[in-house]
């Protein structure tokens, strides 16, 4: 086991309706349990020098619930950000959203705006929550931005790279995803970053959300420290490069 660290770590925070049907609860109970687990996540990746966490709150899919819970979700929006902010601007925690915020309230469009610009100097961990959030729409505007440089005569077209194409989507300031983490037992990644995590390594574990604990971080963490990171080469590449780094060392 190698002690490779994570630098940005992203997180399918899934299981929180079916936490609270095992209580018999209504399912915004499970979110608001879920507010926990965050909390801890956060302070794990603090206590571990992540540089990046970025977390999957509310998917451009997920309107289409029951607009009981999704109402209940955008009030626990609101009180959580208003709850939470200044306390993680006191930790130096940078707070940033991803996502098309422009179907949101007012009210809600404005506390974002309020808990980026609070914490837009802070120079600790990069929170990053998606909200109203697609790996589809994350493309797709990348794609209309390149277009409008085209259009303008700002670029060209055969200028186009993989790089430049990266540079306008979400997090393009942050390195890629390192782990990914789901929760609740799912094994699929439901358009999160879709062109992020290209080599990601993707962790899946059958604890709901709301149970999520230290241990299940520290859990991830040692598994993900298993893993031989290859990017298209062989294992004896990445070996032979391992122990060439050490020898110069």
């Amino acid at each position: 086991m190698s002690d490779i660290q994570p630098e940005h770590i992203v997180v399918v925070m899934d299981g929180n309706g079916r936490w609270a049907k095992k209580r018999h609860l209504p399912r915004v109970a499970g979110h608001k349990a879920g507010v926990n687990a965050t909390r801890k996540i956060v302070g794990n990746c603090v206590n571990a020098n992540v540089l990046a966490l970025t977390v999957f709150a509310f998917s451009s899919e997920n309107w289409s619930r029951p607009q009981a819970e999704v109402s209940s979700l955008m009030t626990l929006f609101v009180t959580t950000l208003s709850a939470e902010v200044k306390k993680l601007h006191k930790q130096n925690i940078r707070v940033r959203f991803i996502g098309d915020r422009l179907r949101f309230s007012a009210k809600l469009q404005q506390k974002i705006k309020d808990s980026e610009e609070l914490t837009a100097d802070n120079t600790g961990l990069q929170f990053n929550i998606a909200a109203n959030y697609g790996g589809r729409w994350d493309m797709l505007n990348a794609t209309r931005n390149i277009l409008a440089k085209v259009h303008k005569g700002e670029m060209r077209v055969e200028d186009l790279t993989e790089d430049s194409f990266g540079e306008q989507l979400s997090l393009a300031d942050l390195p890629v995803p390192d782990l990914f983490i789901r929760t609740g037992g799912e094994k699929r990644i439901s358009n999160f970053l879709l062109w992020q995590l290209a080599y990601t390594e993707l962790y899946f574990t059958d604890t709901l959300w709301p149970d999520f604990s230290d241990n299940d971080f520290k859990l991830a963490i040692e598994w993900y420290r298993g893993r031989q990171r290859r990017f298209g080469k062989t294992g004896e590449q990445v070996n032979d490069s391992s122990n060439l780094s050490q020898g110069l060392a």
